[in-house]
């Protein structure tokens, strides 16, 4: 009897173990010098709510990948997403990029660790006091002095329930530190304008008092030679900075958008129409 009582444990163990549970993280998963697993800020999904997810990525000293725009090589990651009816994703949000790469091929991208943070929207009607699994399907390539392509199928079961979301205490840490990284719209009162020259752009920005520092990382590819120095002049309330079009340029463009970076925790999102003063966007 005895003995049957600890085989019928042992076995309910092992069930256990097969089964995925809820939880506000997965398993990491191997990609190419490298981890990621899948992220939940909440402990659960609300029907008429909004959860963010995050891909949460670490990587191998040395090792890097890439932002929206890569730069002169490479590819963003690519992630298709297999979720429940019910459930809606949103557009990845982007940390701010590092320049990395060397003096005449520059790439953007994040190197140690970084995290993209996704919305994932519950219709009203989702039926409540079940699970949902979540699924993606990520390609990412990861690089160094060369280029590995990786793949990897990563998911999260989180429960459904009818009471409003409350955040998780074991991932609160990582989305704060996430968001950190993410550019801000810039400040309403901030002016930019884009002269268009003959083999340059120059951003003029009007910031209300002095800045030193400047550097702009193109949303678009091809616009401007990444690896080209941002020649930046002081001027009483923000700076010129001069932006060498690049050689692929083959038409003229109508917006400049893209991250503007006065410091390591200063960065925003600017869009500005080429030929045109406007309050930021």
């Amino acid at each position: 009897m005895r003995n049957s009582i600890v085989g019928l444990l042992f076995f309910s163990l092992f069930i256990l173990v097969l089964i995925p549970l809820p939880g506000a993280r997965a398993s990491a998963t191997t990609i190419p010098h490298g981890t990621v697993d899948l992220v939940a800020e909440n402990q659960w999904i609300s029907p008429g709510s909004q959860t963010y997810f995050g891909l949460n990525f670490h990587l191998e000293k040395g090792w890097h990948i890439y932002w929206v725009n890569p730069g002169d090589s490479g590819q963003p990651p690519r992630v298709a997403w297999h979720l429940p009816a019910g459930l809606t994703s949103g557009e990845l949000e982007w940390p701010a990029p590092r320049r990395l790469g060397t003096s005449t091929i520059v790439d953007f991208g994040y190197d140690d660790a970084v995290m993209l943070l996704v919305p994932v929207r519950a219709s009203p009607t989702l039926s409540a006091n079940q699970a949902a699994q979540l699924g993606a399907e990520l390609r990412v390539l990861v690089c160094r002095e060369i280029c590995i392509p990786g793949k990897a199928q990563i998911s999260l079961t989180l429960p459904i329930k009818s009471v409003p979301p409350e955040p998780d205490a074991r991932t609160s840490e990582l989305f704060a530190a996430s968001r950190k990284s993410l550019p801000r719209p810039a400040p309403g009162s901030w002016e930019f304008h884009v002269s268009d020259l003959k083999d340059s752009f120059v951003l003029t920005a009007k910031l209300g008092g002095k800045t030193t520092r400047a550097s702009f990382f193109p949303l678009e590819e091809s616009q401007i030679d990444n690896s080209a120095a941002q020649k930046i002049v002081q001027t009483p309330t923000g700076f010129q900075l001069t932006l060498r079009k690049s050689d692929q340029l083959l038409h003229p463009i109508e917006r400049l958008k893209g991250v503007l970076e006065l410091s390591a925790n200063q960065t925003y999102l600017i869009d500005v129409a080429v030929g045109n003063t406007q309050l930021a966007r």
